[in-house]
Formats: structure tokens, sequence, C-alpha cells
């Protein structure tokens, strides 16, 4: 190509899934930042505006959300932030509670030590900072359980795993910041367990986890 000759541009087809990707990125975070709130209809014509795309890989981006378990069709053809409400919270809870352990006793030997300290640094950062900030709070959870899930090496409960996350993710918690500390410790306890490759304590410390999330939930509602 000569030097007066400009790029052809890239054709529609490549575009597209990049595209795609975007608004998925996007309308996902808009989802778990609480931008778009459980029950929220979204007008995917106004959404792929105000994310700058058209509305074919929005579309695209809206059925994998769907797949994700994250929306779900409505009326007509827009779709519906789904909303989780404490009876699924805590169903969905409890049964982490008797897989998740058994997946972080699984990753014990397939965690890179790089991707531990990672989350590590994270989580010291989060206790650290001198301001709130519920992103960073959920950023850390995400990283702490994702780490468990994506090196278990067994895709059945990795998949299970992620469903009962997303449902447990979208389930609103006001007191969310009376949260930091108990996550934060709790998350390193875990760390510390997997650092040392013991299986029974890193058994024993997700499990733990999970219960005092059920604990709060029950104290935060007034339920017995």
């Amino acid at each position: 190509m000569s030097s007066n000759e400009e790029a052809a541009p890239t054709p529609a087809a490549d575009r597209s899934p990049n595209l795609a990707n975007l608004a998925y990125r996007s309308a996902a975070d808009m989802i778990r930042s609480r931008r778009l709130r459980g029950g929220d209809v979204i007008v995917e014509a106004k959404l792929a505006a105000t994310l700058g795309v058209s509305r074919t890989p929005m579309r695209e981006a809206l059925q994998r959300l769907e797949g994700e378990g994250l929306v779900h069709k409505g009326e007509g053809r827009n779709y519906v932030v789904r909303r989780v409400d404490l009876g699924e919270y805590l169903q969905s809870l409890r049964l982490r509670l008797l897989i998740e352990p058994e997946a972080a006793v699984l990753a014990l030997d397939n965690i890179p030590r790089r991707t531990l300290l990672a989350v590590r640094l994270e989580i010291m950062e989060l206790l650290d900072a001198k301001t709130y900030h519920t992103d960073q709070h959920w950023f850390s959870d995400d990283h702490l359980h994702g780490m468990i899930i994506d090196h278990c090496g067994n895709a059945v409960m990795a998949r299970v795993l992620r469903d009962l996350r997303a449902a447990t993710r979208l389930f609103e918690i006001d007191q969310l910041k009376e949260r930091l500390i108990p996550d934060s410790s709790e998350h390193l306890e875990i760390i510390e367990a997997i650092q040392a490759s013991d299986a029974e304590a890193t058994r024993d410390s997700v499990a733990r986890h999970i219960r005092s999330l059920i604990a709060f939930a029950v104290t935060a509602f007034q339920l017995k």
C-alpha cells in the first residue's frame, strides 16, 4: 500500500463483535453498580443511544445478559433487569454453602500465586481506603469468588456457582457498607488458607464466610 492510500475501513462484520462486547460490559456494569436496578425496564433503542452503539450489538449484548440470568424478557420486546428477592437470595446462599467450599478446595493447586497476591492486595487497599466505594467493594468480592470459580477445574460446578453468584449479586442490600470489614476479613482468611494449601481451613473459611452473609441478611431483615 502506498503512503497516499488510506487503509480500508474495518468491515461491519469485524466491528460488530467488538461493539457487542462493549455494549455487554457497559450494560453489565450498569446493572452491577445499580444504575439499572431490579425491575427496571430496558428500552433497547434508548440504552443503545446512551452507550453510543447501534441496536444490533445492543441486542446481542442483552441476549448475552439474558443467558447469564441478569435480565429477562418482559412485555413486548423489552428486557427487564432481574429482581432477586430475599427468599431467592437466601436460597442461593444456602446452595452456595453446599458447593463453594468444595470448589475452593478443588482450586487449591490451580490458582496462580500472582492471582492470589493481586486479590489480596486489592482487599488490603479496600480496607486502607479513606472513603467507602461501593464499586470497589463489589469488584473485590467478584475477584475473590471468581478466582475460586475460575480455577476449581469443574466446569459444571463453575457454571452453577456463576448462576448462584448472579442471583446473590443482584440482591440489593441497603446496608452493604456494613459488610466491608466482615467481607474483607473473611476474604483474607480464605486467601491465607489457600496460600497455606490447607484444604480443611479453606473449606471452613469459605463456609464461614457464606454463613456470615446468611446471618447478616437474616438479622438485617429481622427474619426468624
